[in-house]
């Protein structure tokens, strides 16, 4: 571990925290995955609950604003806010689930500095200095949770693992692995910032977390390479300390 308590801005790595109170509300029947959602492009600032809608040039997933006031179920809200890291979806799912819901979740998993505030792109509370915040460790920790398969349940934590697979954004923890390690994981991208975390599968059965954060990046092209740099060699001390056992 390497600086694995110190505070960052979340990024999108917050979904994976909202991914999970969504499971566990819906294991206590609070709702159905299958339930829908009406798609609407107005939010409640945290501040002062004024109104703010989110623009589509500005999010990494845009199908979801050309279809406003009709329905999608909140698996699928869910799904498109990993994998394509919907701000739309994600904004959607925080109001249904609760932003406040999901920090005491994360406490009761032992994850005492991630804090889930707000929705995105909420200008007001950003001003303010009002962020989703994380460390690494904490997201270690849910991770490893997801993985062993205690993240809500067994069955619940199989289908988190399941959309994590499908995750676009490639290009820091997989950059480097070969195609037969599979990588459930979730990036967060904002000026200045590039984070990713999730759960490496190896072949032979073997499967390890990993949490890469940073900040003040100047250097964005840079800054990634590093990191994909980073993930190549701990895979590559895996795969040699398994061969030193045998």
């Amino acid at each position: 571990m390497i600086n694995e308590k110190e505070v960052f801005h979340a990024a999108s790595t917050m979904k994976t925290p909202v991914m999970i109170e969504v499971f566990r509300q819906a294991a206590r029947k609070k709702f159905s995955l299958n339930d829908s959602i009406t798609l609407k492009n107005e939010f409640r600032s945290i501040v002062d609950s004024s109104s703010y809608s989110l623009d589509s040039t500005d999010d990494s997933e845009f199908e979801l604003y050309k279809h406003i006031g009709e329905k999608r179920s909140i698996h699928d809200l869910v799904y498109q806010m990993i994998i394509a890291s919907s701000n739309f979806a994600t904004n959607l799912i925080i109001e249904k689930v609760g932003a406040k819901n999901v920090t005491e979740t994360m406490r009761h998993y032992g994850a005492k500095d991630i804090q889930v505030l707000r929705g995105v792109e909420d200008q007001k509370a950003y001003d303010k200095g009002l962020n989703n915040t994380t460390t690494a460790y904490d997201l270690m920790l849910i991770f490893e949770k997801i993985s062993k398969g205690k993240a809500v349940n067994r069955k619940a934590s199989k289908a988190m693992i399941d959309i994590l697979l499908d995750q676009k954004f490639n290009t820091i923890i997989p950059a480097q692995l070969p195609k037969d390690v599979k990588v459930a994981h979730k990036t967060g991208f904002i000026t200045g910032i590039h984070h990713d975390s999730g759960i490496v599968f190896l072949p032979d059965g073997r499967k390890y977390v990993l949490v890469l954060l940073s900040k003040n990046v100047e250097d964005e092209a840079a800054t990634i390479k590093a990191m994909a740099n980073v993930s190549g060699m701990i895979y590559q001390s895996m795969i040699s300390s398994k061969r030193k056992k045998i």
